[in-house]
């Protein structure tokens, strides 16, 4: 049965900053980001390495590790009663990472799916046992009952003679079955949001396509949300319905995914997009390339954080101005000076301190 989408938020996050404080300096690798989730849709955050699509997944579930920690921002979460009714949303960033109100969401309402299965799966405990116990944590269920569940969930993400291997250890299965393995586990307590935090990275081509079939398929079923992280754009345009895109810490646009393709606002989105193969081009043609590196987040240039790698950079403004969000169309934002008004907010200092912690 397939599951219509309503397409109502149900995670929003506004003005998140998640800092890493030393002794030395202050990485501001979360820095204002605004995202809305909503049910039954894909949300993929696309950009480049380092430039904090994992730190602001790991925030919704307050699994970022010390010396790291959320500063600033919400994170709601609209989760309806039990018997159905409205209740006020949650605000995730403001619940402490080891209480036990964000440990009942954790896998429950909210699900993640790592990077890498071969580190985030025990090697030492069957891959059942853990399918079992993450079930039994949120669900009042016998040893007997949650193997049995834990055999059908292995079933459904296509894993062959799934008994079988529910009594087999990680390292006993292939990267593309952990991984299936990993969308299981996550997949255990029906939850209203997967995360998958570049879930095919590891896998070659044809496992890549296969476990994106089933996370769509597996969408369609039960109409829960994903928040699919990606550098791939590529895989963007075979996921998602809605498309961040993220630099240096920052929303640089968003908007529906045949929107941003078809006409990119922000220079950095359209370099991207340059930057992928086309079918037809010239033998031997050069792809186009975006020069230089992403800046060190405890080092951010002032002005726009893109500027120094911009093809479009204005000199006197780019450098010194921070460029608001700008809303180009319907569900569409941008922050770049070449939209908007000139009264543009003033950069803020590059070495600007994290807030008060709360």
């Amino acid at each position: 049965m397939t599951v219509p989408s309503t397409g109502a938020p149900l995670v929003e996050v506004k003005g998140l900053r998640t800092h890493f404080t030393t002794d030395e300096t202050t990485v501001q690798a979360v820095d204002g980001v605004d995202l809305t989730i909503r049910r039954g849709r894909t949300l993929c955050v696309v950009g480049e390495s380092g430039c904090g699509k994992s730190v602001t997944a790991r925030s919704i579930l307050q699994l970022v590790e010390p010396p790291g920690r959320i500063v600033d921002g919400s994170i709601l979460l609209h989760h309806p009663a039990e018997d159905g009714s409205s209740q006020p949303p949650v605000d995730l960033a403001a619940l402490s990472p080891h209480g036990r109100r964000i440990r009942d969401i954790r896998g429950k309402d909210i699900a993640m799916i790592f990077q890498e299965p071969m580190s985030s799966l025990s090697l030492v405990h069957r891959v059942g046992s853990q399918i079992g116990e993450a079930l039994r944590v949120h669900s009042d269920i016998s040893r007997k009952e949650a193997r049995r569940r834990a055999v059908e969930l292995l079933g459904t993400v296509g894993i062959p003679d799934p008994a079988k291997r529910a009594d087999a250890y990680p390292f006993q299965l292939s990267g593309g079955m952990c991984q299936r393995v990993m969308i299981a586990m996550a997949l255990a307590c029906d939850p209203a949001l997967l995360i998958a935090d570049e879930p095919t990275t590891a896998l070659d081509v044809t496992t890549q396509a296969q476990i994106m079939d089933l996370l769509r398929g597996l969408q369609r079923e039960t109409g829960m949300a994903i928040m699919f992280i990606t550098h791939d754009m590529g895989v963007v345009a075979e996921m998602a319905d809605d498309v961040a895109v993220m630099y240096l810490g920052t929303v640089v646009e968003k908007g529906p995914v045949d929107d941003v393709f078809h006409a990119p606002k922000h220079p950095y989105t359209r370099a991207l997009l340059d930057s992928i193969p086309k079918i037809g081009s010239a033998r031997r043609q050069r792809l186009p390339s975006i020069r230089g590196t992403v800046p060190d987040p405890a080092r951010r240039p002032s002005g726009c954080v893109f500027h120094n790698r911009c093809a479009e950079f204005m000199p006197g403004r780019c450098d010194v101005t921070l460029p608001p969000p700008v809303a180009v169309a319907p569900d569409r934002e941008v922050r770049c000076l070449l939209h908007g008004s000139t009264d543009d907010q003033p950069a803020a200092p590059a070495t600007a301190t994290s807030k008060e912690q709360r």
